[in-house]
């Protein structure tokens, strides 16, 4: 299940950031998914669950959004997501396209709180 180690490398990536930013206490942290990237949103979020808990890290709470698969066509240059592994051009009907997304596992935002005023 290489799911532990991303939610792993998650938290790992969250100390840093925190590191930087003496007094700041991490409430959520949200990661964008591709359905292409053959990772399992549910076993993430266990994982995720099982590495903080009984730590010191145990309030920080995982998001996930899954972002779809998206093609662009090499014809006319439409954009568009794939289904059902469709990978032909809705729009013209050419199989000439290229992946465009889908397969990514990006840290999308880290929420904090902290005790300092906001900056303006």
């Amino acid at each position: 299940m290489h799911e532990l180690s991303i939610a792993e490398s998650i938290l790992d990536a969250v100390r840093k950031e925190i590191a930087l930013h003496p007094g700041a206490v991490p409430l959520r942290v949200g990661v964008r998914i591709g359905s292409m990237a053959a990772i399992d949103e549910e076993a993430l979020t266990f994982c995720f669950e099982v590495v903080v808990h009984g730590t010191e890290w145990e309030t920080l709470k995982l998001e996930t959004k899954v972002i779809p698969a998206r093609r662009i066509c090499n014809s006319c240059g439409n954009t568009f997501i794939i289904e059902d592994y469709n990978s032909v051009c809705p729009a013209c009907g050419s199989e000439d396209t290229r992946a465009d997304g889908g397969d990514e596992l990006d840290l999308e935002y880290l929420e904090v709180e902290t005790d300092e005023a906001p900056v303006p």
